[in-house]
């Protein structure tokens, strides 16, 4: 009776859950509060730049702010006109550069981003700089690491029920959300599925194009990733764009899709 119960408790949670991703419409289930999300991010984040200390001068630095808060401010607009700000309630928006070779860039539940100093010699420019930050922040938007994390509780809870489990194993709960977004000293890239990233990808473009981006610079990026990903280095920054291509779709199909999706980006493209 008790297993009945409970599974009849989850098939209710998991409807309750459902919603859709803005832009693609595509159907999701997050379990979780976003609140919770967000303060649990806001922990590691700190945390993380404890270790980590941002870069605070320069033409970088104030270049990563400025597309940050470009692209801040068209989701924002975005949300609003649609009816989808509680879809951003609690963000507390901040980008940060730090000091590191990888190529390399990540935005936290709740709007915290942090883009690796070995990441700007791939973008050499803001415009791409802006269709890797709309990425990372599309990731955030869409509510991917809820997604993933609601996955996985499911598993961890079964027989239990989710807030039996996260009542009684807070310690457990903290470390999928850990093992999910891998922030670490060195900074390890979020374990999103392909799927996710694909997603992602095409939100990026609308998000960077709303800010005044041209998304078709995405094309030349992906391509310098693409070529640096198979110039046959082991070590240095290579070793990292591998590292980073590798948890993403593969180069040639991500390039055909981004192709494939610009014309629908481009209805969003409004010029600064």
């Amino acid at each position: 009776m008790k297993f009945k119960f409970l599974s009849a408790l989850s098939i209710v949670l998991i409807i309750s859950a459902c919603s859709k991703v803005p832009i693609s419409k595509r159907s999701q289930m997050n379990l979780l509060p976003e609140s919770e999300m967000i303060s649990m991010s806001l922990s590691s984040y700190g945390d993380f730049l404890k270790k980590n200390p941002p870069v605070t001068t320069g033409s970088d630095a104030m270049m990563v702010k400025n597309v940050g808060a470009k692209i801040q401010n068209a989701v924002t607009q975005y949300m609003n006109k649609n009816k989808l700000s509680d879809r951003i309630k609690g963000y507390k928006w901040e980008y940060n550069l730090v000091n590191n070779n990888e190529v390399n860039a990540w935005c936290m539940p709740g709007g915290k981003v942090v883009v690796y100093s070995g990441l700007l010699p791939v973008t050499q420019n803001e415009q791409s700089l802006a269709i890797v930050m709309g990425h990372e922040i599309a990731h955030a938007i869409a509510r991917h690491g809820n997604e993933r994390m609601s996955q996985s509780l499911l598993v961890a809870a079964v027989g239990i029920g989710l807030d039996l489990y996260m009542q009684q194993k807070p310690e457990q709960t903290r470390n999928i959300f850990m093992g999910l977004y891998g922030i670490s000293a060195t900074g390890t890239m979020l374990a999103f599925s392909r799927n996710q990233e694909t997603e992602a990808d095409k939100l990026g473009l609308v998000f960077a194009a709303m800010a005044g981006y041209d998304p078709h610079v995405a094309i030349g990026f992906w391509e310098r990733m693409a070529a640096k990903s198979h110039s046959g280095a082991t070590g240095g920054v290579d070793y990292y764009i591998k590292k980073y291509t590798s948890t993403h779709p593969p180069d040639d199909v991500r390039i055909r899709d981004l192709k494939a999706y610009m014309p629908e980006a481009m209805k969003y493209y409004m010029p600064k």
